[in-house]
Protein backbone atom coordinates (compact mmCIF):
# COMPACT_ATOMS: atom_id res chain seq x y z
CA UNK A 1 0.00 0.00 0.00
CA UNK A 2 1.62 3.30 -1.03
CA UNK A 3 -0.72 5.43 0.27
CA UNK A 4 -2.93 5.93 3.11
CA UNK A 5 -5.04 8.09 4.51
CA UNK A 6 -5.13 9.21 8.53
CA UNK A 7 -7.42 7.97 10.10
CA UNK A 8 -10.09 10.11 12.03
CA UNK A 9 -8.82 9.16 15.32
CA UNK A 10 -5.51 9.99 14.07
CA UNK A 11 -6.62 13.94 12.85
CA UNK A 12 -7.85 14.51 16.27
CA UNK A 13 -3.87 15.15 16.67
CA UNK A 14 -4.09 17.80 14.09
CA UNK A 15 -5.75 21.14 13.45
CA UNK A 16 -9.40 21.10 12.34
CA UNK A 17 -8.96 23.42 9.55
CA UNK A 18 -5.90 21.28 8.22
CA UNK A 19 -5.89 18.10 5.94
CA UNK A 20 -2.66 16.47 5.84
CA UNK A 21 -2.29 13.40 3.66
CA UNK A 22 0.27 10.60 5.28
CA UNK A 23 1.94 8.41 2.85
CA UNK A 24 4.87 6.68 2.06
CA UNK A 25 7.58 9.06 0.57
CA UNK A 26 8.81 8.20 -3.04
CA UNK A 27 12.47 9.17 -3.93
CA UNK A 28 11.00 12.85 -5.89
CA UNK A 29 10.61 13.73 -2.23
CA UNK A 30 14.32 13.24 -0.61
CA UNK A 31 14.63 17.08 -1.37
CA UNK A 32 12.01 18.11 0.53
CA UNK A 33 12.68 15.95 3.55
CA UNK A 34 16.29 17.37 3.61
CA UNK A 35 14.85 21.03 3.46
CA UNK A 36 12.45 20.10 6.22
CA UNK A 37 15.38 18.53 8.78
CA UNK A 38 18.18 21.67 7.41
CA UNK A 39 15.18 23.91 8.94
CA UNK A 40 15.03 21.85 12.00
CA UNK A 41 18.25 23.15 13.18
CA UNK A 42 17.94 20.01 15.63
CA UNK A 43 18.75 17.28 13.66
CA UNK A 44 21.54 15.79 12.74
CA UNK A 45 21.53 16.77 9.19
CA UNK A 46 22.50 13.99 6.70
CA UNK A 47 23.25 14.99 2.70
CA UNK A 48 20.23 15.77 0.42
CA UNK A 49 22.06 12.18 -1.57
CA UNK A 50 21.12 10.06 1.54
CA UNK A 51 17.57 11.44 1.98
CA UNK A 52 16.74 10.82 -1.49
CA UNK A 53 18.15 7.25 -1.16
CA UNK A 54 16.28 6.89 1.88
CA UNK A 55 12.86 7.69 0.11
CA UNK A 56 14.19 5.13 -2.13
CA UNK A 57 15.29 2.28 -0.14
CA UNK A 58 13.04 2.76 3.11
CA UNK A 59 9.85 3.92 2.00
CA UNK A 60 7.41 1.26 2.99
CA UNK A 61 9.38 1.92 6.39
CA UNK A 62 8.43 5.54 6.43
CA UNK A 63 5.43 7.82 6.53
CA UNK A 64 5.73 11.42 4.91
CA UNK A 65 3.38 14.10 5.67
CA UNK A 66 1.36 16.59 3.18
CA UNK A 67 -0.32 19.75 3.14
CA UNK A 68 -1.81 20.72 -0.45
CA UNK A 69 0.68 19.08 -1.88
CA UNK A 70 3.84 20.43 -0.32
CA UNK A 71 5.70 18.17 2.47
CA UNK A 72 5.28 19.57 5.90
CA UNK A 73 6.63 16.44 8.22
CA UNK A 74 8.05 13.04 8.18
CA UNK A 75 9.39 9.63 9.95
CA UNK A 76 12.21 8.04 8.50
CA UNK A 77 12.77 4.37 9.96
CA UNK A 78 13.92 0.69 8.89
CA UNK A 79 13.48 -2.21 9.78
CA UNK A 80 16.47 -3.85 11.91
CA UNK A 81 17.56 -6.55 9.32
CA UNK A 82 18.93 -8.53 12.14
CA UNK A 83 15.66 -8.31 13.78
CA UNK A 84 12.95 -7.55 11.81
CA UNK A 85 10.09 -7.78 13.98
CA UNK A 86 11.83 -4.22 15.45
CA UNK A 87 11.54 -0.98 12.96
CA UNK A 88 13.85 1.79 14.18
CA UNK A 89 12.92 5.47 13.77
CA UNK A 90 16.02 7.18 12.54
CA UNK A 91 14.86 10.44 12.25
CA UNK A 92 10.99 12.55 13.02
CA UNK A 93 10.84 16.13 11.38
CA UNK A 94 7.30 18.66 11.13
CA UNK A 95 8.02 21.68 9.53
CA UNK A 96 7.84 24.84 11.89
CA UNK A 97 4.67 26.14 10.16
CA UNK A 98 2.63 22.32 11.50
CA UNK A 99 4.25 22.55 14.84
CA UNK A 100 2.28 21.96 17.84
CA UNK A 101 -0.55 20.26 16.03
CA UNK A 102 0.51 16.73 16.93
CA UNK A 103 1.49 15.65 13.78
CA UNK A 104 4.55 14.09 14.80
CA UNK A 105 2.09 11.62 16.80
CA UNK A 106 0.28 11.41 13.81
CA UNK A 107 2.77 10.61 11.52
CA UNK A 108 4.47 8.00 14.18
CA UNK A 109 0.48 6.36 14.34
CA UNK A 110 -0.15 5.85 11.02
CA UNK A 111 3.33 4.40 10.10
CA UNK A 112 3.07 2.18 13.01
CA UNK A 113 -0.04 0.87 12.40
CA UNK A 114 0.89 0.14 8.92
CA UNK A 115 3.91 -1.46 10.19
CA UNK A 116 2.34 -3.64 13.03
CA UNK A 117 -0.07 -4.98 10.35
CA UNK A 118 3.28 -6.32 8.42
CA UNK A 119 4.82 -8.06 11.44
CA UNK A 120 6.63 -5.66 13.33
CA UNK A 121 6.11 -5.59 17.09
CA UNK A 122 8.40 -2.73 18.58
CA UNK A 123 8.88 0.63 17.86
CA UNK A 124 13.34 1.36 18.55
CA UNK A 125 14.55 4.52 18.41
CA UNK A 126 17.82 6.35 19.81
CA UNK A 127 17.37 10.21 21.78
CA UNK A 128 20.15 11.74 23.50
CA UNK A 129 18.97 12.84 27.29
CA UNK A 130 18.74 16.37 26.82
CA UNK A 131 15.79 16.11 23.74
CA UNK A 132 13.01 16.66 26.12
CA UNK A 133 11.01 17.07 23.13
CA UNK A 134 11.74 13.34 21.80
CA UNK A 135 11.13 12.00 25.03
CA UNK A 136 8.10 13.50 25.29
CA UNK A 137 6.71 12.21 21.52
CA UNK A 138 7.86 8.78 22.25
CA UNK A 139 6.39 8.37 25.87
CA UNK A 140 3.00 9.93 24.06
CA UNK A 141 3.04 7.38 21.34
CA UNK A 142 3.87 4.68 24.38
CA UNK A 143 1.18 5.58 26.22
CA UNK A 144 -1.52 5.88 23.20
CA UNK A 145 -0.69 2.03 22.02
CA UNK A 146 -0.37 1.22 25.64
CA UNK A 147 3.22 -0.30 25.73
CA UNK A 148 6.25 -0.82 27.74
CA UNK A 149 9.15 1.45 27.37
CA UNK A 150 12.43 0.17 27.62
CA UNK A 151 15.80 2.25 27.57
CA UNK A 152 19.51 1.84 27.38
CA UNK A 153 22.38 3.52 26.56
CA UNK A 154 23.19 2.28 22.32
CA UNK A 155 26.07 4.63 22.12
CA UNK A 156 28.19 6.44 25.32
CA UNK A 157 29.46 9.58 24.13
CA UNK A 158 33.31 8.60 23.70
CA UNK A 159 31.94 6.16 21.34
CA UNK A 160 31.93 9.30 18.51
CA UNK A 161 34.41 10.96 16.72
CA UNK A 162 33.77 14.55 17.94
CA UNK A 163 34.21 15.47 21.55
CA UNK A 164 31.10 16.51 23.69
CA UNK A 165 28.55 14.40 22.00
CA UNK A 166 25.73 12.91 24.46
CA UNK A 167 25.10 9.77 24.83
CA UNK A 168 22.03 7.63 22.38
CA UNK A 169 20.07 6.45 24.76
CA UNK A 170 17.67 3.50 22.90
CA UNK A 171 14.49 3.45 23.31
CA UNK A 172 12.72 0.72 22.69
CA UNK A 173 8.56 0.44 23.00
CA UNK A 174 6.62 -2.82 22.35
CA UNK A 175 5.39 -5.36 22.03
CA UNK A 176 2.84 -3.29 19.72
CA UNK A 177 -0.70 -4.73 18.37
CA UNK A 178 -3.18 -3.49 15.89
CA UNK A 179 -5.59 -1.30 17.97
CA UNK A 180 -8.89 0.00 16.25
CA UNK A 181 -8.32 3.33 17.42
CA UNK A 182 -4.70 3.86 18.58
CA UNK A 183 -5.28 7.76 18.83
CA UNK A 184 -7.53 7.35 21.78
Amino acid sequence: MRRWQAENSLLRFLSMSVTHLIESPTKADGAQLWRIARDSAKLDLNSPYAYMLWCRDFAESSALAREDGKAVGFVIAYRRPDEPEAALVWQVAVDASQRGKGLAGALLDALYTRLVANGVRYLETTITPDNEASIRLFASFAKRWNAATETSVLFDGEDFPESGHLAEELYRIGPLTLRKDPGE
